[in-house]
């Protein structure tokens, strides 16, 4: 790659077996808009929602991508260059993206988004990876309020996990006001992706017990090193609500979980749920028999909330939160080049990581 080069992993076209993934080398732009900034990636991190906007195979959701847009939305690097208006940034500052700007063209009818407001499906359409360009490229041009500054003990793969499912995570813990995670709950997470692994270390530093589902022995034994209390194999333990009910004091039941499984874990969540408890629904991938939520509020008299990422406010909180606990976000073991980000992708389609798969800029 020549100097002055930027090389990026854009969607040529939406295809099946990411066939339509396609390495761009373009010039590094000089020239920024008011509130544009220039920022050198140093690492990005990946989602289901990379090969659900690569490939454009997921029903029910809007999949149309602008031509040739820079894959990714999870990422941080470094500030090379300011526009002439922005004021939080400045050459030399460590910087984390966040998926939705401020502001949206008067065409999208999307309006502002506020420190505290919540996005939207329709904003995360508009937002990075998607619209506007992400971040699986060596330098990327961002609007300055999809930046979020940071500083501390987190490495610049750690940073790059926040952006999606760890500000997810933290919502689902921290987002309902008078409901947040404290010291001597008891939370349930499933599985090992990327939000029920940052819910997990959340809330164990928060002081809450945690009680963690997975199939591998081998991911059982990372979760307990990061924190969980019990873990249960849903595979071996088909009825695994009832299992996780009776490890809770007085078998009451559990103060929050995070859901990310949908159809395929609700019900049994619903099994181990306290009385008021608090169930977040953050995930729909799993496939099951569909769970009428009236059962939740009326038969279980618990509280069920819909999520989806989370606000400015939060992602700072969460930063915050990170830096005063110096919590070591867990990784997944395997490593991948800019260059190799294809093989990342196949990795987590094929459910083979634990946590987030990282893609380390330009290379390992």
């Amino acid at each position: 790659m020549a100097p002055g080069t930027a090389r990026s992993l854009t969607i040529s076209s939406q295809s099946e077996g990411l066939s339509g993934l396609v390495f761009r080398d373009t010039e590094i732009p000089q020239n920024l808009k008011d509130h544009e900034v220039l920022v050198e990636l140093r690492a990005a991190s990946l989602n289901y929602r990379d090969i659900v906007l690569a490939t454009g195979n997921m029903p029910h959701t809007s999949l149309k991508t602008r031509p040739d847009v820079i894959l990714g939305s999870d990422g941080a690097g470094i500030v090379l260059k300011v526009g002439s208006s922005v004021t939080s940034l400045q050459p030399g500052d460590k910087v984390i993206t966040h998926m939705t700007p401020s502001e949206y063209p008067a065409s999208t009818g999307l309006g502002r988004l506020d420190g505290e407001a919540l996005p939207a499906m329709a904003h995360i359409s508009a937002g990075l990876g998607q619209e506007l360009d992400g971040t699986f490229t060596t330098h990327g041009v961002f609007q300055e309020s999809c930046l979020i500054k940071f500083d501390g003990h987190l490495s610049f793969e750690e940073a790059a996990t926040l952006t999606c499912s760890g500000l997810t995570a933290w919502n689902g813990l921290m987002g309902l006001r008078g409901r947040e995670v404290r010291k001597g709950d008891w939370v349930l997470v499933q599985g090992s992706g990327g939000v029920s692994v940052a819910a997990l270390q959340f809330a164990v530093a928060a002081g809450a017990t945690v009680v963690a589902t997975t199939s591998s022995k081998d991911k059982a034994e990372r979760l307990r090193q990061l924190g969980a209390s019990h873990i249960i194999n849903y595979r071996d333990v088909p009825e695994w609500g009832v299992a996780a009910k009776e490890l809770t004091p007085s078998k009451r039941g559990f103060d929050i979980i995070v859901d990310v499984g949908g159809d395929s874990t609700l019900g049994e969540a619903l099994k181990c749920i306290r009385r008021d408890g608090l169930i977040v629904l953050a995930g729909v991938r799993g496939e099951g028999q569909p769970v009428p939520l009236l059962s939740i509020i009326f038969s279980e008299i618990a509280v069920a909330r819909g999520i989806i990422l989370g606000s400015k406010d939060m992602f700072r909180d969460m930063l915050a939160f990170v830096e005063e606990h110096k919590i070591k976000l867990a990784l997944d073991t395997e490593r991948f080049s800019l260059e190799e980000a294809k093989g990342a992708l196949e990795r987590l389609e094929q459910q083979k990581h634990f946590s987030k798969v990282v893609v380390q800029i330009p290379g390992k």
